[in-house]
């Protein structure tokens, strides 16, 4: 089954895969300071039978001149309503990290209009139920500079260009404020499967925190691990997208029993 044609363009949607007959949709949300192109390779990895759609926040790339986001509720349902539309079909979620935190509010969303997502990926998070602040106080320039560093998500090249970093700082306070103003509410469950992907080394989500994920759906849960630390997703790809695409087929087929 193809999928519902768009209805149109919008400015927080982009493809980097022509994928007309695809039978399902992803939808991947990046991380904090990230944009929709870290994920053109999984587009063109997971064609033809899956749509990626990788989600442009504003601020940023061709965005430049809108106005940046730090309420995470206020970006989640803006980017529902942008995604109702595409949710006709059926329609998966992944986040990474920040990226992680929108989607399942997102997800949240989408459920309420009675559109519930296939599947649910949740990577480099922990779950929100045991959601921690990134920062006691207000970073300083110096301090963002130091984490991006030490997770190892940007080139360094860009951290040594002053002109680069100056124009990527705003950007970045901005999602961590999403992050340190996010409060989760209690709610209704999610009824999709979650896979919760992590890399064995990433400090920032422990174990615990991880299996978690499993008090916030009806659906089933797994926990999977790959090598690497926080962007363990750059170095693995083959695995991880060998991971979405048999997930992915295991939901369209339990969905149509």
């Amino acid at each position: 089954m193809s999928m519902p044609a768009d209805p149109g363009s919008s400015p927080w949607i982009r493809r980097y895969a022509s994928v007309p007959d695809a039978s399902v949709r992803l939808v991947c949300l990046p991380h904090a300071g990230g944009s929709a192109p870290f994920y053109s390779a999984l587009a063109k990895s997971l064609s033809p039978d899956i749509e990626v759609i990788g989600v442009q926040y504003p601020g940023r790339l061709e965005r430049w001149q809108e106005p940046l986001l730090e309420n995470l509720a206020e970006l989640a349902d803006i980017l529902t309503g942008e995604l109702l539309p595409l949710a006709e079909g059926d329609l998966a979620l992944f986040g990474h990290s920040l990226g992680t935190m929108v989607a399942f509010e997102v997800a949240r969303r989408l459920q309420a209009h009675g559109r519930t997502p296939i599947h649910l990926f949740a990577s480099g998070r922990g779950a929100p139920s045991r959601h921690q602040r990134e920062f006691s106080e207000r970073p300083d320039d110096s301090t963002l500079i130091q984490l991006m560093r030490g997770l190892g998500g940007t080139d360094p090249r860009v951290l040594d260009d002053e002109e680069l970093v100056r124009i990527a700082l705003p950007v970045l306070r901005a999602d961590y404020t999403l992050v340190d103003t996010y409060r989760y509410e209690p709610g209704p469950m999610l009824n999709c499967p979650v896979t919760a992907l992590n890399g064995k080394e990433d400090h920032k989500v422990t174990a615990a925190d991880a299996e978690a994920w499993c008090e916030h759906t009806t659906g089933s849960f797994e926990s999977v691990l790959f090598p690497g630390g926080h962007f363990y997703l750059v170095d693995q790809h083959a695995e991880v997208t060998s991971t979405l695409a048999s997930r992915l087929a295991d939901s369209r087929g339990s969905r149509s029993h």
